[in-house]
C-alpha cells in the first residue's frame, strides 16, 4: 500500500512530530504544488489500493474485522446518536436546518477525544491531527453543505490512520466494506435530517450531488461480474434485489429514493455511464473523471488541509 510506511528501521528513540492540518491552497495557481504533493501521490495511492482490493467482491462476502475497525464503527455510531439526540429545528427556510450546527459543534469538541479512543496508546500524539480530517468529513457548518471535498476528508482520515500503523493491509477490505459503508450511512442521514445543501454541485452534469468514491469502488466490485452489467443498474427490480451486495447499487438507490421524474433527466451522467459496455471501463473512466472534476477542481481542493501525515511538500520519490 503506497499509503503505509514501515518505521521498523527508524531509530526506537525517534519521536514523530505532528502538527494540525492547515489550508495551503489559496490561489489557483498553488494547485501546481497539490498535484506534485506528498499528500497527492499519497491519497491517489491509498484510492487505488481500496479500488484493487474491492475488485469482483460483494459487500457480504467474508473479512476480518479488526479491534481497531470496531472502535470506527463505534466512532461513527457515536455521530449517527447524535443525529437522533438534535432533531431539526423549526425554521423558514426548507434547505440548512440550522440544527446541523449544533450537531457539529458537538463533533467540534469531542472529535480529538473520539480519535484518541480509536488511536492505540502509543500513537495517541497523532489525535489532533487526524481529528482534523474527521471534523473535515462531515459537512460545512457554516453553509450547512456537504459533498466529495468532505468525503475526500473522510478518505484522508482513514489514509492517515493507515500512515500511523492503527490499520494495516488487513483492514482493507474492512475499510471500505464497513467503515465507509456506515460512513455513507451516516452522511446520508445528515443530508436527509438537516437537509444539508450539495457542496458545489453541478446539477444534473455531476455524477451524484454527494459522493463520488462509492461509484468508484463500487463499480471495481462489479468488474468481471458474470450476468450483471452496466446496463442493469438502471432497472429498479435490479436495484432493490442486489443492492446490498454491492455498493453502487446502493447508491442509486439512495438516489431513487430521494429523486422524482425520470433517471435519465435527474442523474445524466450516471444514465449516460449505464451505456458504457464493461465496469472495467466504467472503473478506469470514474477514477480519470474523480481526479478531473474533484482532485484537479480547485474549489474543491482550496479546503483540503495538510499536516505532517499528508504533506504539501513535494513527492519524496525515494518513498
Amino acid at each position: 500500500m503506497a499509503e503505509t510506511k514501515d518505521n521498523s528501521d527508524d531509530a526506537p528513540n525517534v519521536t514523530e512530530t505532528f502538527m494540525i492540518p492547515r489550508k495551503e491552497i489559496n490561489m489557483v495557481t498553488d494547485m501546481g504544488k497539490w498535484k506534485q504533493s506528498q499528500a497527492y501521490a499519497d491519497y491517489m495511492g491509498f484510492i487505488l489500493s481500496l479500488n484493487k482490493v474491492v475488485k469482483g467482491k460483494k459487500l457480504t462476502c467474508e473479512y476480518k474485522v479488526t479491534e481497531t475497525i470496531q472502535k470506527l464503527l463505534e466512532l461513527l455510531g457515536t455521530l449517527d446518536k447524535w443525529i437522533d439526540e438534535t432533531p431539526p429545528v423549526d425554521q423558514p427556510s426548507r434547505f440548512g436546518n440550522k440544527a446541523y450546527r449544533t450537531w457539529f459543534s458537538k463533533l467540534d469538541q469531542e472529535a480529538e477525544s473520539l480519535v484518541s479512543a480509536v488511536l492505540p496508546a502509543d500513537k495517541c500524539a497523532a489525535a489532533p491531527e487526524i481529528a482534523v480530517y474527521l471534523k473535515e468529513s462531515v459537512g460545512n457548518a457554516t453553509r450547512i453543505d456537504y459533498g466529495t471535498g468532505h468525503e475526500a476528508a473522510f478518505a484522508a482520515f482513514l489514509c492517515c490512520l493507515c500512515k500511523i500503523g492503527a490499520l494495516g493491509t488487513e483492514d482493507q477490505l474492512a475499510m471500505v466494506f464497513k467503515v465507509f459503508t456506515s460512513y455513507l450511512s451516516v452522511m446520508r442521514k445528515l443530508q436527509k435530517t438537516y437537509r444539508m445543501e450539495p457542496a458545489g454541485s453541478q446539477g444534473v452534469w455531476g455524477l451524484d450531488d454527494f459522493q463520488f468514491l462509492p461509484f468508484i469502488w463500487g463499480s471495481s466490485q462489479f468488474v468481471d461480474h458474470l450476468t450483471l452489467e452496466p446496463r442493469h443498474f438502471i432497472d429498479g427490480k435490479v436495484v432493490n434485489e442486489h443492492h446490498q451486495d454491492f455498493m453502487f447499487l446502493d447508491c442509486i438507490k439512495f438516489i431513487n429514493e430521494m429523486k422524482t421524474g425520470p433517471f435519465a433527466e435527474h442523474s445524466n451522467q450516471l444514465w449516460n455511464i449505464s451505456a458504457v459496455p464493461s465496469w472495467s471501463k466504467i472503473n478506469q473512466g470514474l477514477i480519470k473523471m474523480y481526479r478531473a472534476e474533484c482532485l484537479e477542481k480547485f474549489p474543491v481542493i482550496q479546503h483540503f488541509k495538510f499536516g505532517s501525515l499528508l504533506s504539501i511538500q513535494p513527492v519524496n520519490i525515494h518513498c
